[in-house]
């Protein structure tokens, strides 16, 4: 089948969970690829099946090298251990799940997967290119660009919102999410890939260490009944990921090219995951 077709099929059986970003009114139908609003408005499939709600260009950090970089590490496996966590904390029935800045979009399809692909899966970010290379998944999940502060998703429409290491805007989860919705978000602690950080900057460079204090605390602030599970491994990196490792991360883009140049010629055998699972239950 087509992506549009795909894509298509996705809309007319999901089309309630969708709104309108100009008038924020619920689309009643789909005509050809197309969403159409209460108002008229239209917003087309491309052919890739997915749906662009931006009505501007965004630039975005994330150029195609990296996408592509981050596709084949998380390919591999890197995040595996994280999607289990998120996985083990939702609930087992068949639900709507939203994935936030999905990137590439392999952390959404590997959590489906885990599921046995009975959830509704829905990804989304600002970057064109890290959708366009999501539709290449062999997921059942449905992609589309969009902007985090202004969801173009009805009140109440998703059981729950999943984050990887994303920005967030609590405001919009809470519209969005059903009553007695989950949220769940991954932050980094401070040995998160704490190999990398020390090979690529000095000792007295602020970007030698991290802290994950300011958004763990705006969280629990705005969430004090959250629960959260610490998640740590070690990942044997496959010889043919470690420059794409380096690559992946913000954490090459500040470095000196000096330092850059030392870390891809020295390359090591594992790496440190190590992250908090935020947890927020009976939303709404």
């Amino acid at each position: 089948m087509k992506k549009i077709e795909q894509g298509t099929k996705f809309i007319e059986a999901h089309t309630q969970v969708f709104q309108c970003p100009t008038c924020h009114r619920a689309y009643e139908q789909v005509e050809g690829h197309s969403l159409v609003c209460s108002n008229g408005h239209r917003i087309d499939l491309n052919k890739k099946g997915t749906l662009n709600f931006l009505n501007r260009t965004v630039d975005t950090e994330y150029d195609d090298g990296m996408l592509e970089a981050r596709r084949h590490v998380l390919s591999e496996g890197l995040f595996d251990g994280i999607i289990q966590t998120v996985a083990d904390a939702l609930e087992s029935h068949e639900q709507t799940i939203l994935d936030i800045g999905t990137g590439e979009g392999s952390p959404l399809a590997k959590l489906l997967a885990l599921r046995g692909e009975q959830d509704t899966g829905i990804g989304f970010d600002i970057s064109k290119a890290g959708v366009n290379l999501a539709t290449q998944l062999p997921t059942q999940a449905f992609f589309m660009v969009a902007d985090l502060a202004h969801l173009p998703l009805a009140d109440a429409s998703i059981d729950t919102i999943v984050e990887f290491f994303s920005p967030s805007a609590y405001d919009e989860f809470d519209r969005v999410l059903k009553d007695g919705g989950r949220l769940i978000k991954v932050i980094p602690n401070a040995g998160y890939l704490h190999e990398l950080r020390e090979m690529l900057y000095p000792v007295d460079s602020p970007n030698h260490t991290y802290s994950n204090e300011k958004v763990l605390a705006r969280f629990m602030e705005r969430y004090p009944n959250a629960t959260s599970i610490e998640t740590t491994y070690q990942w044997q990196i496959p010889t043919d990921c470690y420059v794409d490792l380096l690559h992946m991360t913000p954490l090459h883009w500040g470095a000196r090219p000096e330092a850059q140049k030392l870390a891809e010629t020295s390359p090591i055998s594992n790496v440190t995951v190590d992250v908090t699972v935020l947890i927020v239950e009976n939303m709404g």
